[in-house]
C-alpha cells in the first residue's frame, strides 16, 4: 500500500486513526496492539506472504536481544550470540536481496550457467533488519531496557517507516509507547503531522512525478544510444530533483503520519542540495542511515581514531558497504566507492588546509557557495550511476555530461535564418523529447529553486518539533514563512492537499520503496 494512493487517504488511514484513538481512551496497551495488527496489514497489502517472514524476523530478534540482555556483561556466550544473532539477519537479507546477484557475477566472470530461481525482494527488508541489528547491538551494550513484545513488534514495523525508513533505534521510539501527550499537546501534534503529510504528499505527486518523466527520458535512451552534452545534464539533473522531491516528500509523510498518532520519528532529511561539503551532504541526506553506517560500521572499522591511511579505508569501505545496502547491483556499488572517494578527498584536503593554513575562509559567502556548487555537481553525477540500469549506460551518460559524445541543439533553433546560419557551421540538432519546448528547464529552474533558496519543512514547522532531532525555533525568532494553526496556513494546506490529492495518477511508487 502506497502513502500516494486512494485507499490509503480515504480508507486505511482513516480506520486506523479511528480504531486506535477509540481504544486509547480505555487502555493504551490495546492502542498499540491495534496500531501493530495495522501496520501488519499495511504490509501485508503488497504480498501477505511476506508478513511471516516479517513475523519470524521480529520475534527471532526480540527473543535473541531479550537472552542477550540477561547475559553476564563481557561474557563469550553473549558476544557469540550477538554475532550469531546479527549473522542470521544478514544471511536472510542477503538471501532475498543478494543472492541473483551474486550467481549471475559468477556466470558472467567465469562462464558457468549455474540456475537460480528469481527472487522477489520483500518491501522494506533492508530497513526493517538495519532496525533490528541496531537493536541487537543496543541490547549488547546495555542501551535498550524495554523487552515487551507488542512495544517491540510496533518497533520494527510501525507503518510510517516500515517500507523506507528511518531507520529507527530502539531507545528513541519505545519511551514514546507508554506515554500520553495530553489532550493539547495530541491537537497540535494532529494538525501539525496533518499539513506535513500535505506537503509531503504534493512534493511526491506534484513535483517528484511531475519531472519524473523528463528523467525517464534519458536512462531509458541511453540503454540504446549514448546521449549528448544537452541531453545528458537536462536528463540527469532532472532525476536529480526527481529523487530529492520523492524522498523528501515520503520523509514528510512518514513524520507527519506519525505524529498523527503522537509518535515522533527522526528527521531523516534536511536539504541535503544546500550542504557546503560531501561530510556535510551526508549529515543531510538519509540521516538515519548515516547515524546507523556510522554507528554500527565506520565506529567499529576505528573511526578516525587511527593512521591517516586507515582513516580514509575505513570511510571507503563504509560507503561502498552503504552503496551495495541500496541494491544489488554494479551501479550501487559503484556509486558508494564514488561517495567514499569524495569523502577521502574531502577528509585530505581538509587536513591539508589546516596543516598549510592557507586559502580562503570556509566560513566566507563566496567559500560556502562555491563549495555548495561543488558538492551539487559531485551528487549529480553519482546519481547517474545510482539510477543507471547498468556500468554501460551510466557511463554512456557521464562521457555525454563531460561532453564527449558530441553537442547538439534543440531542434527547434533550425527553422528560419538562425538555424541556416548554425547548420552552415557545422551545428547538429537533436531530435531528443528532453530539448523540446523549455518544459525541461523550466521544471529544473523551479526545483533548483525550491531545494536550495527556500526553508525546507524542518524549519517552517520548527515552532512544534514534528521530528525527533528537528531544528529548535524560539519565538523571538519567528518568521513569517514558519507554520502556526491559523486560517491563512489552512487555506493553504487545503490547497495543498487538493493539488496533490487530483495529481494522483495510477501507481507511482517511492524510489527509497525498492531498497
Amino acid at each position: 500500500m502506497l502513502f500516494n494512493s486512494y485507499e490509503f487517504l480515504f480508507f486505511y488511514l482513516p480506520t486506523v486513526l479511528a480504531g486506535f484513538y477509540a481504544l486509547r481512551r480505555h487502555r493504551s496497551d490495546l492502542a498499540l496492539a491495534w496500531l501493530a495488527l495495522a501496520s501488519l496489514f499495511f504490509y501485508g497489502w503488497w504480498n501477505p506472504k511476506y508478513v511471516l517472514l516479517l513475523l519470524v524476523s521480529v520475534g527471532f530478534n526480540f527473543l535473541a536481544g531479550r537472552h542477550i540482555s540477561l547475559m553476564p556483561q563481557g561474557s563469550k556466550a553473549r558476544r557469540w550470540l550477538l554475532a550469531g544473532s546479527i549473522a542470521v539477519d544478514l544471511v536472510v537479507l542477503g538471501y532475498y536481496k543478494y543472492a541473483n546477484f551474486f550467481v549471475r557475477a559468477v556466470n558472467d566472470l567465469s562462464g558457468a550457467h549455474w540456475g537460480f530461481e528469481e527472487i522477489v525482494l520483500p518491501l522494506g527488508i533492508s530497513f526493517f533488519t538495519f532496525t533490528q541489528i541496531a537493536f541487537l547491538v543496543d541490547a549488547y551494550r546495555g542501551r535498550a531496557r524495554e523487552y515487551r513484545f507488542v512495544p517491540y513488534l510496533l518497533f520494527v514495523t510501525y507503518f510510517p517507516h516500515l517500507i523506507a525508513g528511518p531507520v529507527l533505534h530502539h531507545g528513541e521510539m519505545m519511551p514514546q509507547f507508554s506515554r500520553d501527550p495530553g489532550g493539547r499537546r495530541i491537537a497540535d501534534d494532529f494538525a501539525t503531522g496533518f499539513t506535513l503529510f500535505l506537503f509531503g504528499l504534493f512534493k511526491k505527486t506534484v513535483l517528484a512525478d511531475g519531472i519524473a518523466p523528463h528523467a525517464q527520458q534519458l536512462f531509458s535512451a541511453a540503454q540504446s544510444q549514448p546521449p549528448m552534452f544537452l541531453e545528458s545534464w537536462t536528463g540527469a539533473l532532472a532525476y536529480t530533483f526527481q529523487l530529492y522531491f520523492d524522498f523528501s516528500g515520503y520523509s514528510d509523510m512518514a513524520i507527519g503520519l506519525s505524529l498523527l498518532f503522537g509518535i515522533r520519528l527522526p528527521v531523516n532529511f534536511d536539504s541535503p542540495y544546500k550542504a557546503t561539503d560531501i561530510a556535510d551532504f551526508w549529515r543531510r541526506w538519509h540521516m538515519t542511515l548515516s547515524r546507523f553506517l556510522r554507528d554500527y560500521l565506520y565506529i567499529p572499522l576505528g573511526g578516525n581514531r587511527c593512521a591517516p591511511w586507515r582513516h580514509g579505508l575505513n570511510l571507503f569501505v563504509t560507503m561502498v558497504l552503504g552503496g551495495f545496502w541500496h541494491g544489488a547491483n554494479w551501479t550501487y556499488l559503484a556509486w558508494g566507492a564514488l561517495h567514499g572517494t569524495y569523502l577521502v578527498i574531502h577528509r585530505g584536503w581538509r587536513s591539508l588546509r589546516r596543516r598549510a593554513r592557507w586559502g580562503a575562509d570556509p566560513a566566507s559567502r563566496p567559500a560556502r557557495w562555491a563549495g555548495r556548487l561543488l558538492t551539487f555537481l559531485a551528487v549529480v553525477f553519482g546519481w547517474v550511476l545510482f539510477r543507471s540500469d547498468s556500468l554501460t549506460t551510466a557511463g554512456g551518460i557521464l562521457r555525454g555530461m563531460l561532453g564527449l559524445n558530441g553537442l547538439a541543439l534543440p531542434a527547434g533553433l533550425k527553422d528560419g535564418a538562425l538555424g541556416d546560419y548554425l547548420a552552415a557551421e557545422g551545428w547538429k540538432f537533436s531530435e531528443s523529447p528532453l530539448l523540446h519546448g523549455a518544459g525541461p528547464v523550466l521544471w529544473i529552474a523551479v526545483l533548483l529553486l525550491v531545494s536550495v533558496a527556500m526553508p525546507n519543512t524542518n524549519e517552517i514547522f520548527a515552532r512544534f518539533r514534528p521530528g525527533l532531532n528537528g531544528a529548535r525555533v524560539g519565538s523571538h525568532e519567528a518568521r513569517f514563512w514558519q507554520w502556526r494553526p491559523d486560517r491563512a496556513w489552512a487555506l493553504l494546506s487545503i490547497v495543498v492537499g487538493v493539488a496533490a490529492v487530483c495529481a494522483i495518477s495510477g501507481l507511482s511508487e517511492f524510489i527509497y520503496f525498492q531498497f
